[in-house]
């Protein structure tokens, strides 16, 4: 049964927003309820585009058999077929069925792997699925947005990304970015106020949209339009779609995978010829069985299926990130993670807790400590400095002040209490019930209108009225430097007195003080205002920043408390790791210098009394300045969101990988220039989580330090299988190569009885590829970490997978296999250099075995470069379920009769055996040679030390 799009509302841009609401059944004060909001929800359907219809299972099949390799081996069965008719059709065409058994069923294990790493992709992006604020049941409450209903009531701050299309109800200084609909640059101010005029999209004050962005500012819209009838929705059929652009990874992979299928169908040409030009050509089966070789030979030995391994290894590391929180919303960011060497960090929420707890308030007349910790109200209050009762007094007014210019929430439901809003605002909160009179005194006001804060001003006032008196009141919350330049007067008790220098040197040196002691100050003013004019008009609920400026003038200074957000327990430990790994942290924070130095010092990132540089001296720097001076610092503090976007800049201009943190909308630039956008999940933006590249599920910088630590063993899985896969692919071209070349030397050359003697044939070509490429790869790939990936430096930005290093090591290992078969097959036959005795068919089948064998002993190898295949022998039951099938696999086609005339095989004797499983062994021994050599080697001092 097909949803309804939404309700039909006129054009609500023309329309009193009162009507709107009534039209779509909306509580202004307590939105939508719960019961209602799913009853919508389930009869207009989600608030998602239409999605793209998916491509059915049968012809993504089908296309498998579109690569151009896989057309050659169909073209060679249509031949096969011919030759088997021409030949008198005498019995079942049984290479030509074993052949088209093996691509069938290639295609559907290809298929399964496609379909795999994309549930996976599909996995994580319900995992970065945006999320909106509502107000429901009238609680403020927070909900992805696809769930948006009509007539939800939708709260907007600095930050949100626009969920659905709304109509304003209320505004303070609210700016939205509407570039991704208009194409304007400029943040568009909007209005709640009717519009006079039906006007184009980008005129429309009093709407938001979908797909759009609050630059700053809060207000309050109820929706009107979800999914497809938004204006996204109406134009998503005309928007292009476009091609994810290649990683530096996946580029080098796919040049790989297009060079060596050149140069494979080359040696696969050479080798036909070879053949043809040594053995001679008896008949159409013999012309038939050497066009087999050589496309079979093309089709084996290219790693056609390396994408879609690849992708579904990296799918799986990134779902194993995310269950430890740290949420990619790319799969190939584990390139950029394995390589970070710089982790630039905000300090408060990743460093420390993130749970603001105020300790103490510092006034005219002296000090009070507060106790308890946390959001909760537990906890009392204590005069440590002063006169108790002004020292009392005095306080109450700080937090009264700072609890009224105040947008935080708190939830105790569940016996936890928790923040809803900024959580500096929410430590005044918690803070009002540890100080007798002060809850009730804060709660004798309303609300008329606010100033809100921006990064610039570093400050926000409310306009207050109280209860009973109707007096207005300015209540101004900020940075104290900020609200003692527009101060006239103290609070002394409960009189004001002027501000003059000498208590003004003592405001600014209380709040120094507690910056030295690590606090996060700020600083608390009021004004009553007169009836001049001035105070907006009762129940406006809105003032823009030129307004409010001319109202936070000759404030009286209140006092200033001190905020503390403890270190995180593990973040001293992730930083000391992250060091070990070759990684940098370096703190950005706009906190105070002296409060950022002391946690940069107890945490390890600095040492104590280090360099610390603020916004101010970095603006003084050029930016080659700033390159240098970057080496050597590891703590900016006081620093604008412009500022991260220069950091970022210099470190990347001095070589390094730098992943950085940002939770505000001013962070998003600096987020997508960073190799790594690290996003906070908690307290971050809907902007700033899209313009990262990973979302951090719990704010912590431990959680990065493991991402980085999964990146580089989800990157060192993928060394592990490309090795396995293009050595083993080597040793199968070498092995066909090398015997059709030395046949006479092996004996070959009269061992057909009139047939062309091959040292393997095209059905055992394809068997091997189906037998150890898929099942030991996809193990690797999950592989747990054998090496410490942390004790070592990170991959430099211009290093590739494959370098020269790699490319010698698997050519040496595909040569080993290669020797090792052809050493099986000479022993065996009679006329080599070791003179035989066995059959050709009988030789053929353990030289067939030797290298299957010794691909599978070639996965053990894989799995390091440098360590014994035997450190951690056990510890994949993957790896070796795949090992344990594909031995299985193989004794069947060697003794199970259908398949012995299916893939031309011989039973082996014991003694068989033994010669194949210790020839294929060779490789393990050559490779753990090389290794002890190589780990030797590295523990050789230099020389000349």
């Amino acid at each position: 049964m097909a949803v309804e799009t939404g309700p039909r509302v006129p054009d609500p841009s023309l329309r009193p927003a009162h009507e709107v609401l009534a039209e779509l059944g909306t509580d202004p004060e307590r939105g939508l309820s719960g019961a209602e909001a799913a009853a919508r929800l389930a009869r207009y359907g989600p608030n998602e585009l239409r999605p793209v219809p998916p491509v059915p299972l049968w012809r993504r099949l089908l296309a498998r058999f579109r690569d151009p390799l896989v057309t050659l081996l169909l073209v060679a069965i249509v031949v096969s077929l011919g030759a088997w008719a021409v030949e008198g059709a005498r019995g079942l065409p049984v290479d030509a069925l074993v052949i088209a058994a093996v691509v069938l069923l290639n295609a559907v294990l290809g298929l399964v792997q496609e379909v795999r790493a994309e549930d996976a992709v599909a996995a994580l992006a319900e995992l970065t699925a945006a999320s909106s604020t509502v107000l429901r049941d009238g609680r403020l409450t927070t909900v992805p947005s696809a769930e948006l209903v009509p007539g939800d009531l939708l709260v907007l701050a600095e930050g949100d990304a626009v969920g659905a299309d709304a109509r304003l109800l209320s505004a303070a200084a609210l700016r939205v970015q509407e570039a991704s609909l208009t194409g304007e640059s400029e943040a568009e101010l909007k209005d709640p106020a009717v519009l006079a005029a039906p006007a184009v999209l980008g005129d429309r004050t009093d709407m938001v949209y979908r797909g759009t962005a609050v630059a700053q500012g809060v207000g309050r819209a109820v929706v009107t339009g979800t999914g497809p009838a938004t204006e996204m929705g109406a134009i998503a059929d005309m928007l292009e779609r476009t091609r994810a652009e290649e990683t530096p990874l996946q580029k080098e992979i796919a040049a790989v995978s297009r060079s060596l299928g050149l140069l494979v169908v080359a040696v696969a040409v050479v080798v036909m010829v070879a053949v043809v030009l040594v053995h001679g050509v008896s008949g159409p089966g013999d012309l038939v069985t050497v066009l087999l070789l050589g496309v079979s030979l093309a089709v084996a030995a290219v790693p056609e299926g390396l994408p879609a391994i690849l992708s579904l290894v990296l799918a799986l590391g990134v779902r194993a990130m995310a269950r430890r929180n740290a949420v990619l919303k790319d799969l190939h960011s584990v390139e950029a993670l394995g390589a970070a060497s710089v982790i630039c960090s905000d300090k408060t929420g990743t460093l420390t807790r993130n749970e603001m707890t105020l300790t103490r308030v510092v006034t005219a007349s002296g000090t009070a400590a507060l106790s308890g910790t946390g959001y909760g109200p537990e906890g009392g209050a204590r005069v440590v400095s002063g006169a108790h009762a002004p020292v009392l007094v005095e306080a109450r007014a700080v937090l009264v002040g700072g609890a009224r210019a105040n947008n935080a929430q708190l939830d105790g439901s569940g016996g936890q209490w928790t923040a809803q809003g900024d959580p500096t605002e929410a430590a005044f909160l918690a803070a009002l019930p540890k100080l007798p009179g002060a809850a009730d005194a804060a709660a004798g006001f309303g609300r008329l209108a606010e100033v809100p804060f921006t990064s610039e001003r570093r400050m926000m006032s409310v306009v207050d009225e109280e209860t009973g008196t109707g007096e207005h009141r300015l209540f101004t919350k900020g940075a104290p430097d900020e609200l003692l330049a527009r101060c006239s007067g103290v609070l002394v008790g409960d009189a004001v007195e002027p501000l003059d220098a000498a208590r003004r040197a003592a405001a600014a040196g209380a709040a120094e003080a507690l910056s030295a002691e690590a606090f996060r100050v700020l600083a608390v003013a009021a004004r009553c205002l007169p009836g001049t004019g001035e105070e907006p008009a009762a129940g406006t609920g809105v003032l823009d920043v030129p307004a409010g400026d001319g109202l936070e003038h000759d404030l009286v200074w209140l006092g200033a408390v001190g905020i503390i957000d403890p270190p995180r327990e593990e973040a001293g430990a992730a930083v000391a790791r992250a060091r070990a790994a070759g990684v940098r942290t370096v703190m950005i924070t706009g906190d105070h210098p002296a409060t950022a130095g002391r946690i940069a010092a107890d945490l390890g990132i600095a040492a104590p009394g280090g360099p610390v540089l603020t916004g101010a001296q970095l603006d003084a720097l050029t930016d080659e300045e700033l390159v240098a001076a970057a080496r050597g610092t590891a703590v900016f503090a006081r620093v604008a969101p412009a500022h991260k976007l220069r950091i970022v800049a210099a470190l990347q201009a001095d070589g390094h990988v730098v992943a950085m943190t940002g939770d505000g909308v001013n962070d998003a630039p600096a987020l997508k220039a960073a190799d790594i956008g690290v996003a906070m999940g908690i307290t971050g933006t809907e902007v700033t989580k899209q313009a990262g590249r990973m979302v951090l599920g719990d704010d912590d910088y431990a959680t990065i330090v493991a991402a980085v630590h999964q990146g580089r063993v989800v990157f060192d899985n993928i060394e592990k299988f490309l090795r396995y896969l293009l050595s083993s692919n080597i040793g199968e071209v070498a092995t066909v190569f090398l015997g059709v070349v030395l046949a006479g030397v092996l004996g070959l050359t009269g061992a057909g009885d009139g047939t062309v003697a091959l040292p393997l044939l095209a059905t055992q070509i394809l068997w091997i590829n189906l037998v150890t490429d898929s099942g030991p790869a996809l193990a690797m790939g999950v592989d747990p970490e054998l090496d410490d990936v942390m004790a070592r430096p990170p991959r430099r930005p211009g290093d590739r997978i494959l370098d020269r290093a790699m490319w010698l090591r698997v050519g040496r290992v595909g040569l080993v296999m290669a020797g090792a078969a052809l050493l099986t097959l000479d022993v065996l036959l009679p006329g080599g250099l070791v003179a035989g005795h066995e059959s050709l068919e009988l030789a053929r089948t353990a030289s067939f075995t030797t290298l299957v064998l010794a691909q599978l002993f070639n996965a053990l190898n894989s799995r390091s470069g440098t360590s014994s295949a035997f450190h951690r022998l056990f510890t994949n039951r993957w790896l070796w379920a795949a090992l344990l099938l594909g031995a299985g696999l193989q004794v069947l086609v060697v003794h199970l009769p259908p398949l012995q005339a299916a893939f031309g095989t011989r039973p082996l004797e014991p003694a068989h055996w033994v010669l194949a499983v210790g020839a294929a062994s060779l490789v393990l021994w050559t490779e753990e040679l090389a290794k002890l050599l190589r780990r030797v080697r590295a523990r050789e001092p230099a020389a000349g030390c």
